[in-house]
C-alpha cells in the first residue's frame, strides 16, 4: 500500500515536472515565431532601403553623405538581423539589433528631412511608392514587435516564477531581452520655446 502511494505521489510530481517543462518550451516556442515575424518584416524594410537609395542617387547627387549613412547603417542593421536570427534567445542579440534598427531608423529620417528640400524627388512616383512600402513596413515591424514583446514578457515571467524557476534551470531555459526599437530620446518630451 506504501509503495502504491509512493508511486502516485512520485508520478503526480514527474507529471508537474513535465508541465512546466512543456509550457517553458511553448512560450519559447511563441517568442522564436514572433522574432521570426520581425523578421520577415525587417528584411522586407532592408530590401526596400538601397531601391529607394538608388532611386534617389539622381536627385541628390551632392547628398552623397546621407545616402552612405542610410546605406551603411542598412548594412550594419542587416548584420545584426542574421546574428539575432541565428539564436533569438541570446538577449545581448537582440539588444544589438534594436540598436543597429535605431540607427538605421534615425538615417532614413535625416534622409526624409533632405528630401523635403528637393520638390522633384518628392514629385517622383518611385520614390512616392517606395516610401509608402516603408512606411507599410515599418508599421508592420511594430505590430511585429509589439506581439514579440508580448510573448517574451510571458516566457520570463513564467520562466522565474517558483517552481518554475528550477525547471528552467536544470533545463537552461534562459531569459530573453525584448526589441526595443525607439531611441531614449524619443520618450523625452520636447522642450518648446518661443
Amino acid at each position: 500500500m506504501t509503495t502504491t502511494i509512493g508511486l502516485i505521489i512520485i508520478a503526480a510530481i514527474a507529471l508537474f515536472l513535465i508541465i512546466i517543462y512543456n509550457r517553458l518550451v511553448a512560450l519559447r516556442n511563441q517568442f522564436r515565431n514572433g522574432f521570426a515575424q520581425i523578421d520577415v518584416q525587417l528584411q522586407r524594410r532592408h530590401d526596400l532601403i538601397p531601391n529607394l537609395v538608388e532611386s534617389a542617387k539622381a536627385y541628390l547627387s551632392h547628398e552623397k553623405n546621407t545616402l552612405t549613412q542610410v546605406m551603411n547603417a542598412r548594412n550594419n542593421a542587416v548584420d545584426a538581423q542574421q546574428e539575432a536570427a541565428k539564436n533569438p534567445d541570446d538577449g545581448k542579440r537582440i539588444q544589438r539589433l534594436g540598436g543597429a534598427e535605431n540607427m538605421l531608423t534615425k538615417a532614413l529620417a535625416n534622409f526624409y528631412a533632405v528630401a523635403e528640400n528637393y520638390p522633384d524627388l518628392k514629385a517622383n512616383e518611385t520614390i512616392q511608392q517606395l516610401m509608402e512600402e516603408l512606411s507599410s513596413t515599418e508599421n508592420r515591424v511594430s505590430f511585429a514587435r509589439q506581439a514579440y514583446n508580448d510573448t517574451v514578457m510571458t516566457y520570463n515571467t513564467y520562466r522565474e516564477q517558483f517552481p518554475n524557476n528550477v525547471i528552467a534551470g536544470l533545463f537552461a531555459f534562459q531569459e530573453t531581452s525584448q526589441l526595443q526599437l525607439e531611441t531614449p530620446e524619443a520618450r523625452h518630451v520636447p522642450k518648446v520655446s518661443f
